[in-house]
């Protein structure tokens, strides 16, 4: 295919996509559409134990490069005119990973009509679940990245123009833990108080006091963020009850700063039911860490931008998680943000991409990817 038409069929793929949105661990007929497109272009796929998602690869060797896409959609109903709107009621492709399925898909076509110049290897992962998050996992223990160099990635952003890459060292996005507390008192009826211990109580005192954490206790230089978002306790309005529960998010950009705020999370916790006579159970669910970009691939990424008159944008650091950094733990990673126009934020029913973004980023990536190659 030649440049028009190859961009052509990515369109026509992408609103195939978008049509047909299936939710973490359930992308069959994506998976499916993929493993057709790559075999028929003689692109081979890795034979893995995984039921959704799936991994391709060209070239031989070392270096070893990989492309990352996301394949999943959300449990959202569309609310687009679109000609190409989802056919699945309550489910859509709201954050853009038709997107970024489309553009690796083309980096792919693109990158093995050019082989014979690859000296190296690499391997386009299309995984499933990010948003769960999780999917990151579950590619990384088939062991096929093993001996990655380095991991490039992307994501939509209705905040850039199309021809717009965002491309910032560090962190791009925040870790992005869960906390539970189920506060246990004693219940009583409302007219004797004093015959109780009021698990609710507690549960305000720490609702107010967890703020204190970001002002008190983490770097004042870097982003951070607690949220209690869930509040539940007894169930009618004259009796005290026996236990309270909440629940919240927090999010940190460093490590120092994420192990601190679950350290005084506990601590507050436990604290604030101990001075009240009861009890504390504090419950902590680690989701993924913060992207971290290596700096010198983020300025190869710029170099290559500006040889294609593509715009570059630092983007802000957003407190959103994103799987892609479970990768980066293990493997140098730079993680991208590609414009796809300005418009409905990601998560909305509203969300578009404009199409023009496609063929432009998967030109993009092609070009990323050779690059670095001859860098590593």
């Amino acid at each position: 295919m030649n440049k028009e038409e190859l961009q052509d069929f990515l369109i026509r793929e992408f609103k195939w996509l978008h049509a047909h949105p299936e939710l973490s661990y359930e992308e069959r007929e994506t998976t499916d559409r993929l493993k057709k497109n790559l075999k028929t272009a003689g692109i081979p796929v890795l034979d893995l134990p995984l039921e959704t998602g799936l991994l391709a690869r060209i070239g031989t060797g070392k270096p070893h490069i990989v492309l990352r896409a996301d394949i999943d959609a959300l449990p959202i109903e569309e609310l687009t005119d679109l000609s190409y709107k989802s056919v699945y009621p309550g489910k859509m492709h709201a954050c853009g990973h038709d997107f970024h399925t489309a553009c690796v898909l083309g980096a792919a076509l693109s990158l093995n009509d050019r082989k014979t110049r690859i000296n190296g290897t690499i391997t386009f992962v299309f995984q499933p679940a990010e948003e769960t998050p999780g999917g990151a996992k579950t590619i990384l223990a088939t062991h096929a990245l093993d001996d990655a160099d380095l991991i490039l990635g992307l994501h939509s952003s209705p905040l850039l123009d199309v021809g717009t890459i965002g491309i910032k060292d560090g962190a791009v996005t925040a870790s992005v833990d869960k906390f539970g507390i189920t506060f246990r008192g004693r219940g009583t009826h409302a007219a004797h108080p004093e015959r109780g211990i009021d698990p609710v109580v507690m549960a305000a005192q720490f609702a107010c006091s967890v703020h204190s954490i970001r002002g008190q206790n983490l770097d004042p230089g870097a982003a951070g963020l607690i949220s209690v978002t869930h509040i539940e306790g007894g169930n009618t309005w004259n009796i005290v009850p026996e236990t309270a529960y909440l629940e919240g998010t927090t999010r940190s950009l460093t490590i120092t700063d994420r192990l601190r705020i679950k350290e005084r999370i506990h601590e507050l916790g436990t604290g604030i039911a101990l001075a009240f006579g009861g009890a504390a159970d504090v419950d902590w669910y680690a989701g993924p860490p913060a992207t971290d970009n290596d700096a010198d691939l983020a300025q190869i990424a710029r170099q290559e931008a500006t040889r294609l008159n593509l715009s570059i944008a630092e983007p802000p650091v957003s407190l959103a998680g994103e799987d892609f950094a479970y990768y980066q733990e293990k493997i140098k990673g730079l993680f991208l943000l590609a414009g796809t126009g300005k418009g409905s934020s990601n998560h909305s029913g509203t969300f578009m991409v404009d199409t023009k973004a496609i063929g432009i980023t998967a030109n993009y990536l092609a070009n990323l990817c050779e690059t670095m190659l001859s860098n590593s």
